[in-house]
């Protein structure tokens, strides 16, 4: 298993056997963007971006302190340097992200897109990324890879993107992508949030289960 996806799991591990969660590494990994983007976020805002309750956030809170991730204040919750350096990591990987408006290369009204740099060799045909975005409660996923200024359909030439320019700039510009990177969108037609975790879900799950780390 990936360091970094081990990581992510312990903290969204559960320390009482009796408690069911809500919330997974996907929701961690938001969480830690959230809280880096804001320089410090209040319950409400997480319980308003994650789509969490108020229970289920106060315990993701717990597991994060326990982690020494972050460190609360009465100003808000902020990121300690391990929580900055263990996100810093996975930046590496879960390079770029963007919020996509509804197109053909898409299997719902809300999207949400994730590109994992360099990891073109982690994917076969995006039907595994598809199935952990449906696990989340997503409509779908799909995935492309990115190669000599193209979108295409995995192990193929594809060009999925021939016929969406305007799709393809906003993805040019918001994703800068290069060759060999991979790109996920998450997919629901109810909840962006839900797209949003799906996604991430899917891309981390590509980065725990790659056979060259």
């Amino acid at each position: 298993m990936h360091l970094l996806t081990k990581t992510l799991k312990t903290i969204s591990s559960n320390y009482a056997p009796s408690r069911i969660l809500s919330f997974n590494s996907a929701h961690i990994l938001k969480t830690l963007q959230l809280i880096e983007k804001e320089g410090n976020v209040s319950r409400n805002l997480l319980i308003n971006q994650l789509g969490l309750g108020e229970g289920s956030i106060k315990t993701l809170i717990k597991h994060l302190k326990m982690e020494k991730m972050i460190r609360t204040t009465n100003k808000g919750t902020m990121l300690s340097e391990r929580g900055r350096e263990i996100l810093e990591e996975i930046s590496q990987y879960i390079y770029s992200e963007t919020i996509l408006p509804k197109c053909s290369i898409s299997v719902g009204e809300h999207n949400h897109a994730v590109l994992l740099r360099n990891l073109r060799f982690a994917i076969k045909q995006g039907v595994e990324q598809r199935d952990v975005a449906i696990k989340m409660g997503a409509k779908g996923a799909t995935t492309l890879v990115y190669k000599n200024g193209k979108f295409l359909i995995p192990d193929s030439n594809y060009n999925a993107l021939r016929q969406e320019g305007s799709i393809e700039k906003l993805m040019k510009e918001k994703l800068t992508p290069i060759n060999d990177d991979i790109i996920i969108i998450g997919s629901d037609d109810k909840s962006y949030i839900v797209a949003e975790i799906a996604s991430k879900s899917a891309a981390l799950f590509t980065l725990e289960n790659h056979e060259n780390h």
